[in-house]
């Protein structure tokens, strides 16, 4: 992550500590990403009556990190819903997805995952899936949530995060995969790509994609739904044909109604099913 994006995941005035043990982020992004200024007309605002919502602290192995939830103010035994940020973090974007999930019944947190080292390229797959655990630990804990009843959905960067956490999460009953890369380079950090664990996962995912994401090529999904027929994996990817990168980013020129809406729609659908 370019240095610019760092300090604009840093609270104002703070400097990098020098104890690399201090989490670099302490709290969460105020508005829309940073990239993607102003938020386009179409921008969907979902308001909080019948909800708690806000920012949280969750904790995790070494300290704890900022998230966000929300649920609905009354009852309990909420399915979780794991929401996992784009590269952006977890801006205003990402809140109001958390907002529309607690109108649909669900505890839903999304946990600022950049909160230790603020640049995207330090952070280990190891690490994020400790971190996804703790939060659905402390949602059971702390917000009337169902640690049985955990589904898991993720945007950019959080869409590979969903088929790693659907194969490596027994507990996981549901994921929802927003554009996210199938394969691509690996790392010491990142060792895996969703297409090695085709054959593993402990939970059925849908994955929505986009026909002319220049990112993700039409060959990656061929190759991913071609490895699911050789295990009979249960998962499917859906292409919108129309449809970029970030299609259901609606503060985003890439934003696309139709696609959102109908992918949306489905995934509800399948939480309902499966969760």
């Amino acid at each position: 992550m370019a240095s610019s994006d760092l300090k604009s995941l840093l609270p104002a005035g703070n400097v990098e500590p020098e104890n690399r043990r201090q989490f670099l982020v302490t709290k969460l992004a105020v508005g829309f990403a940073m990239a993607v200024s102003p938020a386009g007309a179409q921008t969907i605002t979902t308001d909080s009556t019948g909800l708690t919502a806000g920012e949280v602290q969750i904790p995790v192995s070494g300290g704890q990190i900022p998230g966000y939830r929300a649920m609905p103010a009354r009852g309990g035994n909420f399915p979780i819903v794991l929401v996992v940020q784009e590269i952006f973090g977890v801006h205003e974007h990402i809140k109001d997805l958390c907002r529309r999930l607690a109108k649909a019944g669900y505890c839903a947190v999304a946990p600022e995952m950049f909160a230790r080292q603020g640049d995207v390229s330090k952070i280990s797959d190891a690490q994020v899936i400790s971190d996804l655990d703790a939060t659905v630990a402390w949602a059971a804990r702390n917000s009337r949530g169902n640690q049985q009843r955990v589904a898991i959905t993720g945007f950019c960067w959080g869409g590979r995060i969903v088929w790693l956490y659907a194969a490596l999460n027994a507990n996981v009953k549901a994921g929802a995969a927003w554009y996210g890369r199938l394969e691509g380079d690996k790392s010491k950090l990142t060792p895996f790509n969703p297409i090695d664990y085709a054959g593993g996962l402990r939970a059925p995912v849908m994955g929505f994609y986009g026909g002319k994401d220049t990112g993700i090529p039409q060959s990656s999904i061929d190759k991913m739904r071609a490895a699911f027929k050789v295990v009979d994996a249960p998962a499917e990817i859906i292409v919108y044909p129309n449809a970029e990168h970030g299609f259901n980013a609606d503060y985003r020129p890439s934003y696309n109604k139709e696609a959102a809406q109908d992918a949306w729609a489905k995934m509800l659908a399948f939480f309902k099913k499966l969760v």
